[in-house]
């Protein structure tokens, strides 16, 4: 039984088998590999494109999917998280894919060996198959030659899952992460750092913008996001005629994160990065279900 609950869970094989079959799956979709397989998808927290291409993902493989609306469920009626998850797996999944706003919830329901389990985003520190998406979008861009790349990460570091499962999984794959943010948003770690992009644009192939997350600060950060969007915001002018890719995890906030005018041009890949989740996603639950 394997879980995935970090990138670091996979092997080197195995990421570039998911990169492999991603684009296997992109160009021809399979037969029904998971037909008969069970998926229960479990969200704590909002979600529009995770839980979507998971679900599509699994329907795209010929897999059931049921989805559990926490704010419905016993945990609402003082049950357990532990117990409602040892309750859902009495019933016989081949799989739980949840998403929760503690950073351990997926490592602990894993541990118990019930059924794999598939981190869909937790707390601040991980966010893996997001992670995969945007490593399978850049290697679509560069290739071979990806390893010989730089990215900047813009924005509100510190909050971002996506950053932090990102950082990770570059960095291992040889790819320089730089980062660019306030203070306010910088985690501490031992990483290349700048407040102003524009710093060190003339080095970056990749710019991925973040969301600045509100709801996780405890006090403002800033008052005017307009004066935040005036050094942060990602637009056509701070670019200028610089090929660089522009990646966002989603959701955009328009001309706060990326300019609507940025939003259309070619080099920005958000929707593609949705397309790919599907197929990243295809990918890794083959892999867990499948091959190992």
């Amino acid at each position: 039984m394997q879980h995935l609950i970090d990138t670091n869970d996979l092997s080197d094989k195995q990421i570039a088998n998911i990169i492999k079959d991603a684009k296997s799956f992109k160009k021809q979709l399979p037969p029904a590999l998971l037909k008969n397989k069970l998926l229960i998808t479990l969200f704590f927290e909002n979600s529009t494109r995770t839980r979507s291409s998971f679900e599509v993902a699994a329907k795209r493989l010929g897999a059931m999917v049921v989805h559990l609306d926490p704010s419905k469920s016993s945990t609402k009626k003082g049950e357990t998280l532990s117990d409602t998850f040892e309750n859902l797996c009495a019933m016989g999944p081949d799989g739980v894919i949840i998403r929760h706003e503690y950073n351990n919830t997926p490592k602990k329901l894993a541990n118990k060996e019930l059924t794999s389990v598939i981190n869909a985003g937790a707390g601040n520190y991980a966010h893996p198959t997001q992670a995969l998406l945007d490593y399978f979008t850049m290697v679509e861009e560069f290739g071979d030659d990806i390893k010989n790349r730089t990215i900047a990460i813009v924005g509100d570091i510190v909050s971002s899952r996506v950053a932090s499962s990102g950082i990770r999984l570059f960095k291992r794959m040889g790819i320089r992460v730089i980062l660019i943010a306030p203070q306010p948003f910088m985690p501490d770690n031992n990483l290349e750092k700048y407040e102003n992009l524009e710093d060190i644009i003339d080095e970056v192939d990749i710019i991925m913008s973040l969301r600045a997350q509100l709801e996780r600060h405890k006090a403002p950060i800033f008052e005017d996001y307009n004066e935040y969007a005036k050094k942060y915001c990602i637009t056509k002018e701070r670019l200028g005629d610089r090929n660089i890719m522009v990646l966002h995890p989603g959701p955009v906030m328009r001309n706060i994160d990326i300019s609507d005018e940025m939003l259309e041009d070619s080099k920005c890949k958000v929707l593609e990065q949705v397309k790919n989740g599907v197929f990243i996603r295809m990918a890794i639950l083959k892999c867990l279900l499948l091959d190992s």
